[in-house]
């Protein structure tokens, strides 16, 4: 059996993260889908699909996603079921994400150009995405760096370590 699910779109909203009793972050969005074809009237439609994410993942969606923004989620699709306050029995289907990668830069949304930037964030204990950047609370320091500056001196490379 498998249920595996690979989504990218874009958050409808910012994620809200709340903590559960025990002290376990838990991070719900709502991911807008676009459907691979168009309806009657010519327009593209889309699904809106509620995530949930846990632990560090939570955190690390929580300080970086926001409304707007294109995410790929991997997860699995996990269907729940309450009863109301009115005694009707009500059934949830979400994923409970378990990697998130963000595709755009934070200034890409905000309509300002820049370099096209890729993070990926795994989660939880049954991952097998093998650690990944499980937990990089660096983020945001190492990824503003520049790489270059170095004030002009020459880097030292040896002929074994280029590719061509």
């Amino acid at each position: 059996m498998l249920n595996r699910v690979i989504l990218i779109g874009r958050l409808t909203k910012d994620p809200e993260l709340r903590y559960t009793p025990s002290g376990v972050a838990v991070t719900q969005f709502t991911l807008a889908v676009d459907r691979p074809f168009t309806g009657q009237g010519g327009e593209r439609e889309a699904d809106f699909i509620p995530v949930v994410t846990w632990r560090q993942l939570a955190e690390t969606c929580a300080n970086y996603l926001r409304k707007g923004r294109l995410t790929a989620v991997e997860g699995r699709i996990q269907v729940r079921n309450y009863e109301n306050n009115e005694g009707k029995r009500v059934y949830v289907t979400e994923v409970i994400a378990d990697n998130v990668r963000f595709l755009e830069s934070n200034r890409e949304t905000s309509g300002g150009g820049g370099n096209r930037e890729e993070s990926s964030f795994s989660g939880g204990s049954n991952s097998n995405s093998g650690g990944g950047n499980r937990g990089n609370n660096n983020y945001s320091r190492n990824n503003n760096q520049d790489p270059f500056s170095d004030e002009g001196k020459p880097i030292d490379i040896s002929d074994d370590d280029l590719p061509f």
